[in-house]
């Protein structure tokens, strides 16, 4: 017969807080430090606590200790014994128990906190992505893909041994890097040679890369107004002065910048094939005179790329790396939309002359990426899978635009006119006039059961509060159908003081 292990419980990473200064009784110490936990739900109700033994090796503390702060716990209902099992934290622990200070302390932290300039400004703010929720027209849904689950499963199984798993390459695996150098170079106009491309986790760590190596606390950055959050706040955080320029069908609007109304930034941070949150596409010649301006000032141009693969009307323009003759752009993609944001597998492409300071910097950032999701995605793109891949996603992604696009204008065009975009997963909408505070809707729609995301929390200098942004990705027909029924029904009732 063969015994089933039995396995730790999370508890068992669990370090009490002791005083050996203090003279309250250590069981009494350990009681509360126990308590404590429970109350704050570091320690959750049905976990098994250590055995007295494992606890007295991991804590320092005697078993005698140990069992006697476990007895009081039992005592006074925290806990319960279940014989030949353990000791468990009790599953009807009263809601609204409060942590009790330690003997002799001043509880375990002051009243005070202080944080940086830079966090508490974010706190101010609000946090830059909010907890995603299964909900209509949430953004950064992915849809699944029967097909390619199935070809990424069978890919990772030739790579589950971790035996000989070691520090990888600090740029990323170089299958994946030449990868992608082909990728890109076909369906983007990017060209650059592996060694330029360095494997993040997702976009925001390339963006937070290229930040810290391009430039020092105090500098400049433009940025598009309105911003893609998580950008900005990485900006501030690197302690970087932020300036907005506003956006139009065109993009990014340089007019004052070319006049001369303000000095040269020392980076440009850019969407231009699709510009988050508003959808428009950067223009050939603003593309042409943002690219001379970076040369002639010595400026640096950081291009986000994010979705360029869904592309449904026309053909893209070149992307600005593509068009780049002075070597003063930073190219950065992902893919998290065209795969799964799990995987956290993003890059960067920086020019030969730098690669020297990313590689120095990287380390103290991030060591490594991670190896195993690098050597599935560079199989499945060197394989052959993600062209076939891309082209069901992009027809899935292009019904759902316009399935959403119809219902919205069937059932909402008095207080919504829809900006159907050519590119991406999210589409805007403008107000008609009948509404002019979309914080307000955005409220109100969410506690109807439908996300819809106000433009204005991404405003830089910009007043506008008359958009709204919507995600179609992963969208079902039942999905669209309701949610824009219960959207609908805002609108017609006015739920929401518009202020």
């Amino acid at each position: 017969m063969t015994l089933k292990r039995r396995r730790e419980g999370p508890s068992a990473g669990f370090q009490p807080l002791i005083d050996a200064s203090s003279a309250a009784p250590l069981p009494r110490q350990l009681y509360l430090s126990l308590r404590n936990a429970v109350a704050e739900k570091r320690l959750a109700a049905g976990q098994r606590l250590p055995s007295t033994r494992l606890a007295s090796a991991e804590w320092k503390i005697s078993r005698g200790v140990i069992a006697e702060a476990y007895e009081i716990l039992i005592a006074e209902g925290f806990a319960v014994a279940r014989h030949g099992s353990g000791t468990y934290i009790a599953s009807s622990i009263p809601e609204g128990v409060a942590p009790v200070e330690q003997p002799g302390g001043e509880g375990a932290y002051p009243i005070r906190r202080g944080v940086s300039a830079a966090a508490t400004a974010i706190l101010t703010r609000g946090p830059s992505l909010e907890p995603q929720k299964t909900l209509p027209f949430v953004t950064g849904r992915i849809a699944h893909d029967e097909r390619t689950a199935r070809l990424l499963n069978r890919i990772a199984a030739r790579h589950m041994n971790y035996a000989f798993e070691g520090y990888g390459d600090i740029q990323g695996e170089k299958t994946l890097r030449a990868a992608i150098s082909v990728h890109l170079a076909v369906s983007r106009g990017v060209c650059c040679a592996p060694d330029q491309i360095f494997i993040t986790a997702g976009t925001q760590q390339a963006l937070d890369l290229a930040f810290r190596v391009l430039m020092t606390p105090g500098d400049t950055a433009v940025v598009e107004d309105p911003c893609y959050p998580p950008a900005r706040q990485c900006l501030a955080l690197n302690g970087i002065n932020v300036v907005g320029l506003r956006v139009d069908q065109d993009g990014l609007d340089m007019e004052s910048l070319m006049a001369g109304a303000m000095p040269p930034p020392s980076v440009f941070y850019v969407t231009p094939s699709n510009q988050y949150p508003i959808g428009s596409v950067l223009s050939l010649s603003r593309r042409l005179g943002l690219l001379a301006y970076a040369e002639e000032n010595d400026c640096w141009i950081v291009e986000d790329d994010y979705d360029s693969e869904f592309r449904y009307q026309g053909h893209p323009i070149a992307s600005l790396h593509g068009l780049d003759k002075a070597n003063r752009v930073l190219y950065t993609g992902t893919f998290s939309k065209a795969l799964l944001p799990s995987l956290r597998i993003g890059y960067l492409v920086v020019p030969v002359d730098l690669v020297g300071a990313f590689r120095a910097v990287r380390p103290a950032v991030d060591r490594c990426p991670p190896t195993f999701q690098q050597k599935v995605i560079a199989d499945f793109l060197e394989e052959g899978y993600f062209p076939a891949h891309l082209r069901r996603l992009r027809e899935r992604l292009r019904a759902s635009r316009d399935m959403l696009a119809g219902f919205l204008t069937e059932r909402m065009a008095e207080h919504i006119h829809v900006l159907l975009p050519d590119q991406g997963i999210n589409l805007t909408v403008k107000s008609t006039g009948t509404w002019r505070n979309d914080t307000a809707v955005s409220s109100a729609a969410l506690k109807r059961g439908v996300v819809v995301m106000p433009l204005s929390r991404m405003n830089v200098l910009s007043t506008d509060t008359s958009r709204l942004l919507l995600g179609f990705s992963a969208l079902s027909e039942p999905e669209a159908d309701q949610g824009t029924r219960l959207l609908a029904e805002v609108f017609r009732r006015k739920a929401f003081v518009d202020g």
